[in-house]
């Protein structure tokens, strides 16, 4: 079965790189752009309307122009019209500006950003270092996970020889 927007002799291609991420082409694009790190399913539907590409579009579909200007729209995201609650970084801490990160800088951002708050020993710093929960969660039950020796629960007394 074809798709709507597939005409018959064009053909798919399997992945398309955008924003330095390849794509699978059999994806729907707004679905697509959610496997580049820092784009969810909000943001990636913002990015579509604003570039003008129909969301339920294959991305191995897009023409090279649509490729190229959803690319620049995703390097520039923050003026490009995306609302403010949109971004994954407003009021950043050295600039004091709207931006939003992807990929690496995503990532690179956030170690920085967690190696600042343990640097001044902020609670929330203190929290990562001791790698217990930073936003109030209880934790009796719960992150009890790959702490000291092995095992949780009960710990048991060996039984000693000859007893049964």
């Amino acid at each position: 079965m074809q798709d709507k927007h597939e005409k018959p002799n064009q053909e798919i291609k399997h992945l398309v790189r955008i924003a330095n991420t390849d794509l699978e082409g059999q994806k729907h694009i707004s679905l697509a752009l959610t496997k580049i790190k820092g784009i969810g399913h909000v943001l990636s539907n913002i990015l579509c309307n604003i570039s003008n590409i129909e969301k339920s579009k294959k991305a191995g579909l897009l023409s090279d122009d649509e490729v190229s200007k959803l690319d620049s729209v995703i390097k520039n995201i923050s003026k490009n019209g995306v609302p403010s609650w949109a971004l994954n970084r407003r009021k950043d801490y050295e600039t004091n500006e709207d931006i939003h990160l992807i990929g690496p800088d995503l990532k690179f951002t956030q170690e920085n950003d967690i190696k600042r708050l343990k640097k001044i020993k902020s609670y929330k710093g203190m929290r990562h270092a001791n790698r217990l929960p930073t936003r109030g969660q209880k934790t009796k039950s719960n992150f009890r996970k790959n702490r000291g020796k092995g095992s949780l629960g009960v710990k048991r007394k060996k039984a000693k020889p000859g007893r049964v």
